[in-house]
C-alpha cells in the first residue's frame, strides 16, 4: 500500500513512517522541512510541503492509498494565529483525496474531543479540554466532523496522554464511550494509525485509545 503521512518529520508522524516502512508499505513523508525525518529506505519518499496550501497538499496526493494527518503546532501559542490549524489542513487533504480517488483517511485526533468528553477525568475537562487546550480541542472538533461528513472511508484515533516510550504492543482500543488507561506510547499511537489504513475492524468510527 501506498501511504502518505502528513506532518511527518517528528513525533507520532515520524513514527508512522518507520512502523509503515516496517510493515512493507511504501510511504511519503509530507512535512514542511522533512529532511529532519532521520530516515532512508527504497520505499520512502520524502517530499516538502504545507498542510495548509491546497496546491501543496494536492500535489503530494496522486498515487496513495490511504492517508494519515499526524499534524500538529509547534507550539501552543500558533492557535491564536491560527485556532483553525487542524481543520483547513484536514479540509484540503479531504479535498485532494476526493480529487485523486484516495479512499482511506485516518486521523489523530485526541481523547476528550466531542463525544468522548464523557470519559475525562474533573481535571482534563475543566483545565485541558476547557482551559489550557481549549482551542486545540475546539479545533480537533470540527477536524473530526469535517472526517465524519467527508463520503470518505475514515478511522479517528483519540489516545489519552501522549509518551516517549517504546511501543508495547498492548493497549486498549475501542470505540465505546469508555475510560481507557490515562497514557500511550506515541509508538503504539503510531502502529495503531498505520494498521488502520488497511483493517476495516473500526472503519468510519473514533476510537479511544490508552494503554
Amino acid at each position: 500500500m501506498n501511504i502518505l503521512v502528513v506532518g511527518a518529520s517528528k513525533g507520532t508522524g515520524a513514527l508512522c513512517v518507520k512502523a509503515a516502512l516496517a510493515k512493507g508499505h511504501s510511504v511519503t513523508a509530507f512535512a514542511r522541512t522533512p529532511a529532519k525525518l532521520e530516515l532512508s529506505d527504497p520505499k520512502l519518499t520524502k517530499v516538502a510541503g504545507n498542510f495548509h496550501d491546497a496546491a501543496s497538499v494536492a500535489a503530494a496526493m496522486k498515487g496513495h492509498d490511504a492517508v494519515i494527518i499526524c499534524a500538529s503546532v509547534g507550539a501552543l501559542s500558533d492557535f491564536k494565529t491560527k485556532p483553525d490549524y487542524f481543520s483547513s489542513g484536514t479540509q484540503h487533504c479531504i479535498d485532494a483525496m476526493k480529487q485523486h480517488g484516495v479512499k482511506r483517511l485516518v486521523v489523530l485526533s485526541a481523547q476528550g474531543t466531542g463525544d468522548s468528553i464523557v470519559t475525562s477525568n474533573w481535571f482534563l475537562k475543566t483545565f485541558v479540554v476547557g482551559g489550557i487546550l481549549k482551542l486545540a480541542f475546539r479545533d480537533h472538533d470540527v477536524q473530526e466532523r469535517l472526517t465524519r461528513e467527508s463520503g470518505l472511508e475514515y478511522v479517528i484515533a483519540r489516545p489519552t496522554r501522549l509518551t516517549d516510550g517504546p511501543a508495547l504492543g498492548k493497549f486498549t482500543k475501542t470505540a465505546a464511550l469508555v475510560k481507557v488507561p490515562s497514557a500511550i506510547s506515541r509508538a503504539d499511537v503510531a502502529d495503531f494509525l498505520v494498521d488502520s489504513c488497511t483493517s476495516t475492524a473500526f472503519l468510519n468510527q473514533a476510537v479511544q485509545l490508552g494503554g
